[in-house]
């Protein structure tokens, strides 16, 4: 018997504080009802089921006895599951960041009645330290200022709501070559020179920005962008960020030399990354770049898949209470594993110096290893040994933005790789949404588990994602329904998520929050606008419709005034707009499944730049880029095109690639 209202939640996270003591409340105007009729503020409490901080946050306050008391005395409680609610979790961050000056997960926000924030934070300790003060000093504080400062705080909170509800996008013009070069110039300054990466500590991975350089390096042969890519994807592989034993990326890397990481594996993350590590093999022929791809895109099929087909969001950072638990080793167990000639080999080879805590290691992989062999032996050893240990928790909710993101890197790896089992995963995870998370209105919604549709309507970044893998799946499959699925749902975002020449992050007829979320800004993944930018623009390049190129200009020139500026934050709208530098192509390859075709989509899709629309179908299909386009001479045959105006067409793999590499 749980003692709030969490246990029905279809989040995982949500579920895992249906034991608080805490009297939680899911989101929803029955919350906000009953904190009017009782006359007290909303304690607002946002996190992720991959968060550390939210645990230990949840370990201190969330399960003690007197401070959940306080809390259900004096505050109606309500917890969202950020990745479930990224609409809500969007207008507080704004809201934290605004009133503190930064932001974080958990986020504490207190609220009025009418959903107007008045005072905000992140993690609050049980005890007050390092200039800090508790959470129950914080908490009887503002149910004083609750009870004797009452207009002041509905003051803040109108003042809030007003000030951050009036901010618009503005249109910044295109982002056109010059802005391309001043972008990676920007970044060329921004780049670590010796240890790879922007910035300083901690260190995430900058996928968006790498897909940029990539792009840029294809369309100029930039040799200064390819030169940041290459370097920052392999030390990022060879760091401890990745799992050596494995395959998959965690979060980010605490240091600035990729050594000791946050632990937690999210499936955006590893989605995005895969894109890039294939878009480096396409271009580079790098072995690393094409081991890297295999093994992340192994890792999502074997540890983030659902039985219904689709990818889990995350794996938890900690295991029985420890950060990274599962994954580190001393050197004592090594020896216990291995025997000591094998340990000693790995303890050089895999720097075991220490370099986590209590004496345990990350391993990394700084070279290659000098017997390829004994390296695969010890892997397996290693991998039996960690199978024994506590799995990490599993967040297997289905999201339909990041399924979206990991459909579109399966398809691609699996026609470049030549790996079909990745395409295979793509559809059974593509099926799934469309049969699950699309209504019968035509309406997305955002998650699901056990094959369950969750509550929350899909966001901008959930139509656009899924949508672009619906259309990257018209290269991998002679499926036309894909098509009509993705031009529905982008006829829906240009009627439910475009008002007054601008897009916005949540539909028109979507909840009403305190104010409409819109942001063009790549954070942990990539903005909802620049998704809707690349899937316009695929869907333009399919359909030969102005409407839809208009829309991607529209959604570009959200991200302009930033690309300029801060590329490292622009970096999708960056690389889409490379794409319309380059052409954008189209390719229509017409034949059957298998056979000549699957070789001209395979060169297609890894030597055209990186955002061609590539379709393949039969003769006399309605896609209309393949309209009127037939075999040659009964033989399978590639169309390369501009504007639906199209070169002669070849049937040779060898004639397809030089034609495409001149077109670069």
């Amino acid at each position: 018997m749980t003692s709030n209202e969490l246990g029905s939640s279809t989040s995982p996270y949500l579920r895992q504080h249906a034991d608080n003591p805490v009297a939680w409340k899911q989101w929803g105007e029955a919350a906000f009802a009953q904190a009017r009729e009782r006359d007290v503020p909303v304690f607002l409490s946002v996190g992720y089921s991959a968060c550390h901080w939210c645990h230990v946050m949840a370990h201190e306050s969330f399960e003690d006895e007197a401070t959940a008391a306080y809390l259900n005395e004096h505050f109606v409680n309500i917890k969202v599951d950020r990745e479930e609610r990224p609409d809500v979790d969007a207008i507080y961050m704004e809201a934290t960041v605004a009133m503190t000056g930064h932001g974080g997960w958990p986020m504490s926000v207190f609220l009025t009645p009418a959903g107007e924030p008045f005072f905000c934070g992140t993690y609050f300790p049980a005890d007050a330290r390092h200039g800090m003060a508790s959470f129950r000093q914080v908490l009887e504080s503002l149910t004083d200022a609750w009870r004797t400062k009452r207009e002041q705080i509905a003051g803040i909170g109108q003042s809030v709501v007003e000030q951050l509800g009036a901010r618009q996008q503005v249109a910044g013009g295109a982002i056109d070559a010059a802005v391309l070069e001043r972008a990676a110039a920007v970044l060329k300054v921004d780049f670590d020179p010796v240890d790879a990466g922007f910035g300083q500590a901690p260190k995430f991975p900058p996928s968006m920005v790498l897909d940029f350089l990539l792009r840029h390096h294809r369309r100029t042969g930039s040799a200064d962008a390819l030169a940041m890519v290459e370097a920052t994807c392999e030390r990022m592989a060879r760091g401890g960020m990745y799992d050596q034993l494995a395959g998959g990326f965690a979060r980010y890397s605490v240091d600035q030399q990729w050594i000791v990481p946050h632990f937690e594996k999210m499936l955006y993350d590893n989605a995005l990354l895969l894109d890039v590590y294939t878009h480096w093999w396409a271009v580079t022929g790098s072995p690393l770049a094409r081991r890297v791809a295999t093994e992340t895109a192994d890792f999502l099929l074997a540890e983030l898949r659902t039985p219904e087909g689709g990818f889990a969001s995350a794996l938890d950072a900690d295991t029985e209470g420890e950060e990274g638990k599962y994954y580190v080793w001393s050197p004592d167990e090594l020896h216990a594993v291995l025997g000591d000639d094998d340990a000693a080999w790995v303890i050089e080879l895999c720097d075991v110096s220490g370099t986590f805590e209590h004496g345990t290691s990350v391993l990394q992989l700084r070279r290659d290893p000098d017997d390829a062999a004994r390296w695969d032996r010890v892997k397996r050893l290693l991998l039996e040994a960690r199978g024994r240990r506590t799995y990490p928790g599993r967040d297997d909710k289905v999201v339909a933005a990041w399924n979206g993101l990991a459909i579109t890197a399966l398809t691609r790896a699996g026609i470049v790789l030549d790996r079909p089992q990745y395409v295979d995963a793509a559809v059974q995870a593509a099926s799934l949404i469309r049969d699950v998370h699309v209504d019968p209105s035509g309406r997305l919604h955002r998650t699901s588990r056990d094959g369950v549709v969750g509550s929350a309507h899909g966001v901008l970044e959930d139509y656009a994602a899924y949508a672009q893998a619906c259309l990257s799946l018209l290269a991998a499959t002679n499926n036309p329904d894909w098509l009509q699925l993705a031009k529905a749902l982008l006829d829906r975002v240009l009627e439910q998520f475009v008002a007054d020449g601008s897009f916005f992050d949540t539909a028109a007829d979507a909840e009403q929050l305190a104010w409409r979320p819109q942001d063009a800004t790549d954070n942990a993944s990539p903005s909802g606008v620049s998704l809707a930018a690349e899937a316009f623009t695929t869907l333009a390049s399919v359909t030969g419709e102005a409407r839809y190129d208009e829309a991607a200009e529209l959604a570009l020139s959200a991200s302009a005034a930033l690309a300029g500026r801060a590329p490292r934050f622009a970096g999708r709208a960056l690389a889409v707009a490379e794409a319309h530098q380059a052409g954008p192509l189209e390719i229509a390859i017409v034949g059957p499944e298998s056979g000549a075709a699957d070789e001209l989509v395979r060169v297609a899709v890894a030597d055209a730049p990186w955002g061609t629309a590539v379709v393949r179908g039969e003769p006399g299909s309605d896609v209309p880029l393949l309209a009127g386009r037939g075999l040659v001479d009964g033989r399978a045959a590639a169309y390369v095109c501009q504007k639906f105006t199209c070169k002669l067409p070849v049937v040779l793999p060898e004639d397809l690639r030089a034609e495409l590499t001149g077109a670069r």
